[in-house]
């Protein structure tokens, strides 16, 4: 049972029928209701009050600053569309409606991902200002402060859930049987987007965010977002362009490309049932999402703004659960042989090959997404809430020093990264059990648990905004100096709820970056098999060819080890080149913020006014010029793999990203989380408060775990399912030049060493550009980062 072909051999179509055409038309339909609720909540936030002159002045700096970045990444980034546009086109595909329709869906599934991202970050900069506002009135304002920052996080959530839904659904009307593949270039487009803003977004937010925390808390003594220290307006611009535009185009990609795996392996397995019932789930996730997103309302008698958030969650999850448990025993027959003929799971009699009831399979294999997302979620508040073990033990080793914060939140980041990844990897041999040993029929579960977490990615995406709403609030407010006492405490408690809450999310998004990889990793054998078979080469004729074109994957293989390896190998490298092109443009801050302290008079008594518009610059050309190698090293290493080494290799290379991505991302996640709450908890007034050493401590270890938390880390989310799709999109080219008629290993040895000499061309440019910066610039320019 376990070796069944993937590949489809009835030569049948797969349909919408009658039902599943109008099933399909109100899965639609819901995915508008949901950008209609996102309206809604637009001008419910919009309505609230937005403070002082002063404060909407600060605000505007901000609106202004982050529109203009994401306005110049986008013109940079259609670049990269254009040419992936051309390259998709030029791919095989099984007929010209279906190269098309693939090329063109790429481009609305980028599309898709930067609108969400600039609706996302679009509120959020004008949110920050009226959360500030509510909070002024005093410990009263927490319950509508709280409220507005959430409601403005649902507003993303909504066009998440919305945006990828009507995309998939949309496909899926168009193309009927032809849908999966074309839903590859939609998710290749979400994924290929998502990750350039993770990586651009987060180099400009923690660069400005480094350079502020070094010069203005560590060299100068002055409390965070004071309006003396030039890189706060970028520091609060950063946080909308890396959090709330990152983050939620990452969301959405991550939504789209399960959609696509979850489709593909449906299809094979359950033939049209298995088109219609992965949207149905991820519909049922948009209604509970809006369940969820109001459920959020703040009582007085709530501990902080985070159990609040937690309600909501547990509320959106639990509803999830019972609706999808009630359509899939409305929808699913009762019996395998209740399936269409083109199910994967039937014999040519039509008779079942797996015993069972399909209903429970897909009730269970959607629980254990439910239960993943609830279970990670409890995880990483344990690792990174202020109230809890890990980061009050790193609280203390302030106390004796830099050094020692450094090595707790590293302990931290590594030991949450084991349960992380263990409770992943249990997720996903619980949806393999469920496969009763039919390969098919395992990989599709793990596709519907990936569906099954994405029913709470509304609420997910939500309480992520929250995070960079309330940390701009706080900045809004010190800034302008119209926020004290009680309302001050407000700002900064909802500024440590929003410290969890982003960490969670990433925790969550790195478990569905994990599933789709899996669920992927399916369809790229799937891929392979059905190519191998159009060429007609005997699989039994085992040779070193055949080898190299099957996906055999057998690990005690030395070639799948060599592949494993790099594709391990390439994560590292990723995340190096990532975290050094922060630690560039961070060193460009530093020094252009010294410069205006001692260059323009009258700054530390406030009687000079810093050149924030310089700093903003600065970031936006850093982290521009630095987005071009780690998204070269995605797209083209699989391709060098592919080419040079084989299918099976590069099979082994996706399994060492997945298994290395899942570890670092966690590692890297919770230890800056980790990290950044310490240091709220020593500036609460723990082991010595503001200014004391400690303080300086816990500044230093934030300080290393910003470019780990909002730049690397979350960066790999998107990296491990782009090189899961481009591996999947190059597969039959790969597998023609390998065998049968078309074999041409010349042209597979250019290929090859053109994408490898691409790759090492890419990374030795970036290593030309110093890391060291120069302090000798008396002209208002700051020589730093921009050699090279």
């Amino acid at each position: 049972m376990s070796g069944i072909n993937l590949a489809a051999e009835s030569g049948e179509t797969v349909s919408l029928s009658g039902g599943n055409l109008t099933i399909v038309v109100v899965v639609a339909l819901v995915a508008v209701l949901a950008l209609g609720v996102a309206g809604f909540l637009v001008k419910e936030v919009l309505r609230a009050d937005q403070g002082t002159e002063r404060m909407q002045e600060i605000a505007g700096a901000v609106q202004e600053g982050a529109a203009a970045y994401l306005t110049r990444q986008f013109r940079t980034l259609g670049v990269f569309a254009v040419l992936a546009f051309f390259v998709l086109f030029a791919l095989p595909a099984n007929s010209t409606n279906e190269r098309i329709g693939r090329s063109i869906f790429f481009v609305v599934g980028a599309v898709f991902s930067a609108i969400t991202g600039y609706v996302g970050m679009w509120l959020a900069v004008r949110a920050n200002v009226r959360v500030a506002a509510a909070a002024r009135v005093g410990k009263s304002g927490e319950l509508p402060a709280t409220r507005i920052a959430f409601r403005t996080g649902g507003v993303a959530g909504m066009f998440t859930v919305g945006l990828g839904l009507l995309g998939a659904a949309t496909v899926v009307l168009i193309y009927e049987d032809e849908a999966p593949k074309v839903l590859e270039g939609f998710g290749f487009g979400a994924a290929l987007l998502a990750m350039f803003m993770r990586v651009g977004g987060g180099i400009f937010t923690k660069a400005a965010d480094v350079g502020a925390d070094l010069v203005g808390k560590v060299e100068q003594g002055i409390p965070e977002d004071d309006p003396r220290n030039a890189a706060t307006i970028a520091d609060n611009v950063g946080d909308n362009v890396g959090d709330c535009a990152g983050m939620a185009a990452d969301l959405f990609e991550s939504y789209a490309v399960t959609l696509v795996a979850a489709l593909i392996l449906g299809v094979a397995a359950f033939g049209d049932d298995g088109l219609v019932f992965p949207l149905i789930v991820p519909m049922i996730g948009v209604l509970t999402a809006i369940i969820g997103i109001f459920a959020v309302s703040p009582r007085p008698n709530d501990r902080n703004g985070m159990a609040a958030i937690n309600r909501g969650f547990f509320i959106s999850a639990v509803a999830s659960a019972i609706l999808c448990a009630i359509a899939a025993f409305v929808f699913l027959p009762d019996e395998y042989e209740g399936l269409s003929a083109s199910s994967q799971l039937l014999d040519d009699t039509g008779a079942a090959i797996v015993d069972g009831d399909p209903r429970m399979f897909a009730v269970v294999a959607v629980l254990i997404g439910i239960v993943l997302a609830a279970a990670i979620q409890q995880l990483t508040g344990y690792f990174t809430e202020t109230n809890r073990r890990p980061v009050m033990d790193i609280g203390k080793t302030s106390l004796t020093g830099p050094a020692t914060v450094i090595l707790a939140g590293i302990s931290v980041g590594l030991e949450s990264a084991v349960y992380s990844a263990a409770l992943i990897g249990l997720a996903v041999y619980a949806a393999y059990m469920l496969g009763s040993g039919v390969l098919i029929l395992a990989l599709f579960a793990v596709a519907l648990a990936g569906t099954g977490l994405l029913t709470t990615v509304g609420v997910i995406v939500a309480m992520d905004t929250f995070g960079p709403v309330s940390d701009n609030a706080q900045g809004v407010a010190e800034m302008s100096g119209d926020v004290h006492g009680e309302g001050a405490q407000v700002l900064t408690s909802l500024d440590a709820v929003g410290n969890t809450t982003k960490a969670i999310t990433k925790g969550i998004a790195i478990a569905t970056a994990v599933l789709a990889a899996t669920a992927l990793f399916g369809s790229y054998y799937n891929e392979v098999v059905k190519a191998v078979d159009e060429t007609g080469v005997d699989p039994s004729e085992v040779g070193l060819r055949t080898q190299q074109a099957l996906a055999t994957f057998d690990i005690i293989n030395p070639n799948i080890l060599v592949g494993l390896i790099l594709g391990a190998s390439a994560v590292f490298l990723f995340s190096g080149l990532a975290i050094n092109a922060v630690a560039r443009a961070a060193g460009a801050i530093v020094f252009e913020v010294r410069r205006q302290f001692r260059e323009i008079p009258g700054i530390m008594e406030g009687t000079g006014k810093p050149e924030y518009g310089k700093v903003v610059d600065i970031c936006t050309r850093d982290s521009l010029r630095e987005l071009a190698t780690p998204g070269i090293l995605a797209v083209m290493a699989p391709i060098a793999v592919g080419f040079g080494l084989g299918t099976a290799p590069l099979a082994g290379f996706l399994a060492g990203a997945i298994g290395a991505g899942v570890l670092m991302a966690v590692f890297l996640a919770n230890s800056g989380g980790a990290w950044d709450n310490a240091k709220k908890l020593v500036e609460d007034g723990h082991h010595g408060g503001k200014g004391s050493e400690a303080h300086s401590a816990t500044v230093i270890g934030d300080t290393v775990g910003d470019p780990f938390k909002d730049t690397a880390g979350p960066a790999i989310n998107p990296l491990i399912k782009v090189m899961n799709l481009v591996a999947l999109l190059i597969a039959p080219a790969v597998v023609k030049l390998t065998v049968g008629e078309d074999e041409n290993d010349m042209l597979r040895g250019t290929i090859a060493g053109l994408a490898t000499l691409i790759i090492i061309g890419a990374v030795v440019n970036s290593k030309r550009k110093s890391i060291a910066v120069s302090d000798e610039s008396t002209s208002g320019k700051s020589t730093a980062g921009v050699a090279g």
